[in-house]
């Protein structure tokens, strides 16, 4: 039933292969035709590219290995674990170059261990089964988001408007109070696309986790309450993360070579 029911909405033939295969490619070709890349090359279409081959991959190596995974205790979390880990790298590496990526995994996991541990001690998650990938992942997914948006837009505006931070030295700010003066404005808009996914939801779009239950065969009211509490716990990790990622960037912690964010008062780096 499930299958039927999934089929009637997207069937997985060769019309789907064809429709994914051109859709990757009006995004690479507009991508490289319009140089959507920072530095105007056409740099970005090829991450697209690569992004989409790499999705199809992964994808099919997931399918194949999450149905065993789930049945097994120390198998479901070591894929966990790898997900925790290719997220905290993904984000760090995303926000700077550098050795101090790796504080990049402090606001994936920070927000997303709690909320998981408090869903399973109030036994809304089972500690085995299958629910606890796509939940995690989802969890995983939101905080790896906005730790990348917040950790660019904050290291990004520091970089710009380092002269405000070094007036903020001047009037006697502390190291940490002059760079979050500057950076924790510009590291807000990263709780944006999470604001306006729960505002809208159901109004412009259904998400996957309702469009999914209602193909598994539950109750649109049972998916609006699943989705409704996926939104919810999006919201919170992102806020969690974006607050982490801030007082890494204002500690001097997370940072980029060249900016002078590593420097103390004194010039020591």
């Amino acid at each position: 039933m499930r299958d039927l029911a999934a089929q009637a909405l997207l069937p997985v033939d060769t019309a789907l292969a064809v429709a994914l295969f051109a859709l990757l490619l009006v995004a690479t070709a507009t991508a490289a035709v319009f140089r959507l890349a920072p530095d105007g090359s056409r740099g970005r279409a090829r991450e697209i590219l690569l992004a989409g081959v790499r999705a199809t991959v992964q994808l099919g190596a997931v399918s194949l290995v999450i149905g065993r995974v789930a049945h097994h205790t120390a198998a479901l979390y070591a894929f966990l674990l790898l997900m925790f880990g290719v997220a905290a790298r993904t984000a760090g590496r995303r926000i700077t170059r550098n050795g101090t990526w790796w504080w990049a995994a402090l606001p994936v996991a920070g927000p997303v261990v709690p909320v998981v541990a408090g869903l399973t001690a109030a036994g809304l998650l089972p500690v085995r089964g299958i629910a606890m990938i796509p939940v995690t992942g989802i969890l995983i997914g939101g905080a790896l988001t906005a730790t990348v948006l917040s950790g660019r837009r904050a290291l990004d505006e520091l970089h710009t408007r380092y002269g405000e931070f070094e007036a903020g030295l001047a009037l006697g700010l502390a190291d940490h109070d002059a760079r979050m003066e500057v950076v924790r404005p510009a590291a807000s808009d990263a709780l944006l696309p999470g604001l306006d996914q729960t505002r809208t939801v159901g109004l412009v779009t259904l998400p996957g986790a309702f469009v999914g239950m209602l193909l598994g065969g539950a109750s649109p009211v049972l998916a609006g309450a699943v989705q409704l509490f996926v939104l919810i716990a999006l919201l919170a990790v992102q806020a969690v993360a974006v607050a982490v990622t801030v007082e890494l960037i204002a500690r001097g912690r997370l940072h980029r070579e060249g900016t002078g964010l590593a420097k103390t008062r004194t010039g020591r780096a």
